[in-house]
């Protein structure tokens, strides 16, 4: 089985042991997230692969599903500089990325001093982005993809790592501004929030209204995240995995040689897409203890990476059809 490796190789009894530091370490913040996050073990699990894989993710859930709070806990257990912004529709772009303030020195000089605003912060929450208008979602198009914002004329970088973790409900849609498509295609992953299990909702209600409530602790910080993040980038790929991912992103695309995609997608995922795919199947196996990833990871991620790169034509709407159901045809047929 051929490997395909993104850089020279390194010790790989080195990088077994970077890799068993990694899963103990991993172990310890899902042990973290745990004592204030009951069941939604799959939203947890991709949440965490989206940020190893150093991407954002768009979480999508009726209110309730506990989507904040799941934010807030991640940004304690992975020591992470957390901020939140509430959106809404008279949210302006300066409110995101800040404003220069007009000062005066001793001697009366004017000037102009540039006051950051709360996009500076290593792991950004943006609670219900479709409630603020085009103008404003735009504003952090430029912070998710370059990691830097440009203000009269002048780049800020962003802190190191940097993760826009976005809420969206998908009930009300009056008053909303969908995401454009080049924003969503900005998010690694679209992790869709179900409904608890009766046995987590049970613990919820146990532990979550009596006088005290357990509070999640620092388990790394933001430069063990980063190591952990670029061993995910040294990870070997093998080249079945990497033929998989191809097969099934061109597989999703209009015109491609299958009945699914010429009669259902209007218009599908770009080479973003397969990126996604390539490193959260890697940052999926390390989740899991393996040092390379699977086909399996592929197919289990193919619905969270590529829902929100692909629109449906009108006969697939007419058919009763939705983006889940292309896809697991699709992974049916291409894998």
């Amino acid at each position: 089985m051929t490997l395909i490796k993104p850089e020279a190789t390194s010790d790989p009894k080195a990088m077994i042991a970077e890799a068993e530091r990694a899963l103990a370490d991993i172990a310890k913040i899902r042990g973290g997230i745990g004592t204030v996050i009951f069941g939604q073990e799959s939203v947890i699990e991709r949440t965490l692969v989206a940020l190893l894989a150093g991407g954002h993710a768009l979480l999508v859930g009726v209110p309730g599903l506990a989507k904040t709070k799941l934010v807030e806990t991640l940004g304690t257990v992975l020591g992470l500089d957390e901020r939140r912004i509430q959106f809404t529709p008279d949210l302006m772009p300066s409110d995101i990325l800040g404003s220069e303030v007009m000062e005066q020195d001793d001697n009366g000089k004017r000037y102009f001093r540039y006051v950051k605003g709360p996009v500076f912060a290593q792991l950004l929450m943006a609670d219900e982005i479709n409630r603020a208008s085009p103008r404003t979602q735009s504003a952090l198009l430029q912070a998710m993809q370059e990691y830097h914002v440009t203000i009269a004329g002048e780049r800020h970088d962003l802190p190191q790592p940097f993760h826009v973790l976005a809420t969206q409900n998908p009930l009300e849609q009056e008053g909303t501004y969908p995401l454009p498509e080049a924003q969503l295609d900005r998010f690694l992953m679209q992790i869709d929030i179900l409904y608890p299990e009766l046995e987590a909702e049970r613990r919820v209600l146990l532990e979550t209204t009596g006088v005290s409530e357990a509070t999640a602790e620092t388990i790394i910080d933001a430069d063990r995240l980063r190591e952990m993040q670029q061993l995910i980038r040294r990870m070997p790929v093998p080249e079945g995995v990497v033929d998989a991912i191809l097969k099934l992103v061109r597989s999703a695309r209009p015109g491609a040689d299958n009945e699914i995609a010429r009669k259902f997608i209007s218009w599908g995922p770009g080479p973003r897409a397969s990126q996604a795919l390539m490193l959260c199947s890697r940052a999926r196996a390390l989740y899991d203890g393996r040092l390379a990833p699977s086909v399996d990871d592929v197919k289990a991620l193919a619905e969270p990476v590529l829902q929100h790169r692909m629109a449906l034509t009108f006969a697939a709407r007419a058919d009763g059809m939705n983006v889940r159901d292309v896809i697991a045809n699709l992974t049916k047929v291409a894998l």
